[in-house]
């Protein structure tokens, strides 16, 4: 490519392609390439996740996209340029020679970028999430409401490749893999993408919300349906019509501490049977519970986050001996559910990673479907790329065991993979779940190197 944006005979970008912002502004970013992603997934947040599946389903051809996922995870991708409908990088390839690839993606018109801006000055939380490198997905079904698909859907990334492939070869799927980790650190590329970038958009977004200030406090006009607004309107109707309604009261402050448990000296002796010790580590477990619970009531976006499902009797039994309260309360906690001590130390090490979904993985609490299991099979294929070799595995249902090893895989309800170790005839968690099948079994392989801790 020369300084105008053209290719030379190889189709390789030249320097002019790999200088940021060259000639134009906030218009282009180019990222350095980034290390072999051996051991770990591609896409960590949400919106990674559904660039990757939106790519992953557009593709044709699974082999390409296997052979892609070996390119990324050798780091064959160089320096990434990003710029309004197009990211560009040079893959080499399994002789090493290297080729120019690109992926194209719509951009936004002008209209629809007016009232992408409107959708994010709307709530200050939608700029502080972005400032924050991150892509709420509030801001996402906003946008949606209007018309506006931020993140891209099946058929919206177009391959381009020098090799000449038609579909996604092998290089334009490196690229789109290699794009999902960018993405992961910095959305703003995404919408650089779209066709703004950072500086311009974060400029616009301060003019429209100074102008707004101005107009609430120098009194300007006011139309007839604003002084009709003002007026207040039944709640059915603000609800249904989303109309914005003054602001709420200032939220408490912080609960800095929790305050001190009141002291039960003596209490066994005036209640017989009364465990003190019990006693005195619910109150102070609850408390610190309740700060918790009130730090997250007051957190930005709280009344959007679905509510949790009701824990079990042994849910809550694990999660509360999660939070350490000594040997003799932990067994009542393991007592009182049927359970051994050594059942319960295997649950509080998966409570740990995941919470209550990952104790549906430990207690194989679901059946996959033939459907799942055909997708966990797919993905497992794509895993391992051409030269590296994909290591022996023997499945029962949702486990999938390393043949020769003590290390084992588990296919979460949610299409995520749970790496597991085994210790004295027990299988134990080894760490959170990951997309990435062989991120996960890379896991449980180093767990074997870790001394063994909690033994069952």
């Amino acid at each position: 490519m020369d300084a105008n944006g053209g290719t030379d005979d190889t189709g390789v970008m030249d320097d002019g392609d790999r200088t940021e912002g060259s000639g134009s502004g906030d218009r282009e970013r180019v990222f350095a390439p980034l290390p072999p992603a051996r051991g770990q997934g591609f896409a960590r947040t949400w919106w990674g996740q559904t660039w990757l599946k939106a790519f992953e389903e557009t593709a044709l051809d699974n082999a390409q996209l296997k052979r892609g996922r070996a390119f990324a995870r050798k780091g064959a991708v160089g320096a990434v340029s990003v710029r309004p409908g197009r990211i560009t990088a040079v893959v080499l390839g399994s002789d090493r020679t290297p080729c120019r690839a690109d992926v194209l993606l719509r951009e936004l018109d002008e209209n629809e970028w007016e009232r992408l801006l409107e959708v994010i000055v709307e709530q200050a939380g939608h700029i502080a999430a972005l400032l924050d490198r991150d892509m709420p997905p509030r801001l996402v079904e906003d946008a949606a409401d209007v018309g506006i698909e931020l993140l891209p859907g099946i058929g919206d990334l177009e391959p381009e490749c020098a090799c000449g492939a038609w579909d996604h070869c092998p290089h334009t799927a490196a690229l789109s893999y290699q794009t999902a980790r960018l993405l992961d650190e910095d959305p703003f590329a995404l919408l650089l993408m779209r066709g703004r970038g950072e500086r311009e958009l974060l400029n616009a977004l301060q003019e429209r919300s100074t102008a707004r200030a101005a107009g609430q406090t120098t009194g300007a006009t006011v139309t007839p349906a604003e002084q009709e607004q003002s007026q207040g309107v039944e709640a059915v109707e603000a609800f249904a019509l989303g109309v914005l309604l003054p602001p709420l009261p200032e939220p408490p402050s912080p609960v800095r501490e929790t305050g001190q448990i009141a002291a039960l000296e003596g209490g066994a002796a005036r209640a017989p049977g009364l465990d003190v010790d019990a006693l005195t580590f619910l109150a102070s477990h609850s408390a610190a519970t309740a700060r918790r619970m009130l730090a997250e009531a007051v957190s930005p976006g709280h009344g959007t986050r679905p509510l949790p499902r009701p824990l079990t009797a042994w849910e809550d039994a694990v999660r509360l001996a999660a939070a350490q309260p000594g040997r003799a309360v932990a067994s009542r906690l393991a007592e009182g559910c049927g359970r051994t001590e050594s059942e319960l130390a295997v649950a509080v090490r998966a409570w740990e990673f995941g919470g209550a979904e990952a104790l549906t993985v430990l207690e194989g609490g679901w059946s996959p479907s033939d459907e799942a299991l055909h997708r966990a099979a797919e993905q497992l294929d794509l895993a391992w790329g051409e030269e590296e070799p994909r290591p022996t595995l023997r499945a029962s249902g949702a486990c999938w065991t390393a043949v020769g090893t003590d290390a084992q895989l588990r296919y979460g309800p949610d299409g995520r993979w749970w790496p597991y170790h085994r210790r004295q005839r027990s299988w134990w968690p080894a760490g959170g779940p990951e997309r990435d099948p062989a991120a996960a079994l890379s896991v449980a392989l180093a767990d074997e190197a870790e001394p063994s801790s909690g033994a069952a």
